[in-house]
């Protein structure tokens, strides 16, 4: 009997403290995923909208994120965060419950890849959720971010664990902690600056090439959301409208940052694009191509607006790579870089690619240069 008590004790004590580690790192995460977004050319609203969309389907995806899928999105993320902690410290706790909080550490980078990567590469698109929009619509690497946040609370497990801790590992638990408390001490205050137009400038090497692609960008996102907004309204495919909805707020989320970026950087105002530039933009469609799907018999409006959004989607991967090539400020070839896979990612959508189609997809779309053919089902 003393034995299985003396048993019971540590096991249920590692269980606990694996749980408040989880509450713990699940809200760190959530945090910095919200006060980073921006800053690396990401809306969080429609981040979170789109991972509602795993447990919610369809009916998560609005024009305009609503509060209550930012909500579901939230907890999602936080309970699968949640999970994973409970995993690390409570399924493996044989193996991990004794590791000192340096060791957590280093931990953190390798859990975070092989996490991030089982979640986007099997257990959203394939079993058990079956979703294909989280891996089409968001590459590996920001997920792997997500992830990172998360595992770098780990190191603080061994205090909520044991009663005292050695000086030394204390010690080292209480600096890793100051560092993380100050990284988002500093993500807060740099969103409150921006919001001021107050924001790190422009780094880059030639403003030129970042400054074409801002407007070019800008102007094609415009028509993008024009031509979804017709979806929205006409589509004859429940799905179809969806995925209409969520062109309709990326497509306006990213517009907006640009256009934030290039009032916080330059000087100067930021020029409409002229007809002359519109007509050499890839993807960018004619009057006459707007006209034929805004006429197009409610019979054939679905083909008609899938075929001209995977032109203009195209077209927009084109231009996301020339700036992976040539562009220079980090922060743009992040966002060209997520772009890219979005745009292609949602022809697979479109074309109702899903299950290890939808995986071989997403890796393609997130690893090559160049946009990838998609096989159409219409």
């Amino acid at each position: 009997m003393v034995s299985a008590t003396a048993t019971a004790g540590p096991r249920n004590s590692r269980w606990l403290a694996a749980a408040v580690l989880g509450l713990l790192s699940s809200s760190y995460s959530t945090l910095i995923s919200q006060l980073s977004a921006e800053r690396m050319g990401r809306d969080a609203a429609v981040d979170w909208m789109s991972v509602a969309s795993i447990p919610a389907r369809d009916w998560a995806l609005s024009s305009e994120p609503s509060s209550t899928a930012i909500a579901i999105g939230i907890a999602f993320h936080q309970w699968a965060d949640f999970s994973w902690a409970l995993f690390f410290f409570g399924v493996l706790g044989r193996w991990t419950h004794e590791m000192r909080p340096g060791s957590l550490a280093l931990l953190a980078v390798p859990w975070a890849a092989a996490t991030s990567s089982l979640e986007w590469f099997v257990l959203v698109p394939l079993l058990p959720f079956w979703q294909p929009i989280f891996t089409l619509q968001q590459p590996l690497w920001i997920g792997f971010l997500v992830h990172l946040s998360s595992a770098l609370i780990y190191p603080l497990y061994p205090w909520l664990h044991e009663n005292g801790l050695a000086v030394n590992h204390r010690r080292f638990v209480t600096t890793w902690m100051a560092a993380l408390a100050a990284i988002l001490l500093g993500l807060a205050c740099a969103n409150v600056l921006a919001h001021r137009d107050l924001e790190l400038g422009w780094i880059g090497k030639n403003p030129a090439i970042d400054q074409t692609f801002i407007r070019h960008m800008s102007s094609h996102h415009q028509q993008g959301i024009a031509l979804a907004t017709l979806a929205v309204d006409r589509a004859s495919d429940a799905h179809l409208r969806s995925l209409a909805k969520l062109m309709v707020a990326s497509q306006a989320g990213e517009q907006r940052i640009l256009e934030n970026w290039w009032r916080r950087w330059f000087s100067m105002t930021m020029e409409i694009c002229s007809s002359a530039e519109t007509a050499a933009m890839p993807g960018y469609l004619t009057s006459q191509q707007i006209d034929g799907v805004r006429s197009a018999q409610p019979r054939d409006f679905d083909a008609v607006f899938i075929e001209a959004m995977t032109a203009h989607h195209l077209g927009a991967a084109t231009m996301a790579d020339d700036e992976l090539r040539h562009g220079s400020d980090p922060r743009l070839r992040a966002m060209a870089h997520a772009i890219r896979h979005a745009q292609q990612g949602e022809i697979a959508l479109m074309n109702k690619v899903s299950g290890a189609g939808a995986v071989t997809m997403a890796t393609r779309n997130m690893l090559e240069v160049g946009p990838t053919p998609v096989p159409f089902s219409r």
